[in-house]
């Protein structure tokens, strides 16, 4: 007469590395996001200082409008005291 016992190390293993593969989905999802936000902050950074640099030299509506929708400052008084702080 033989006696087997069936042990769960096969479900626990199982549930284990699923529990394990979804934590490391998250957190790579996770990452992935701040990577893109902090590259979109570089980006409008950037741009913003840009766009500084070029109405300092070259003072056209459109260059206000740009810095406008970028600053979202409506007045030109304003938009050149913004810039006046990136030009520094």
């Amino acid at each position: 007469m033989k006696l087997e016992l069936k042990t769960d190390n096969e479900n626990f293993l199982n549930s284990f590395s699923y529990v394990l593969f979804t934590i490391s989905i998250l957190a790579f999802v996770i990452i992935l996001s701040d990577v893109a936000l902090k590259i979109g902050i570089i980006s409008r950074h950037y741009n913003i200082n840009y766009k500084c640099r070029l109405l300092t030299v070259e003072k056209s509506t459109t260059n206000f409008k740009k810095l406008s929708s970028l600053s979202k400052l409506k007045s030109k008084q304003k938009i050149w005291e913004f810039c006046r702080e990136f030009v520094k």
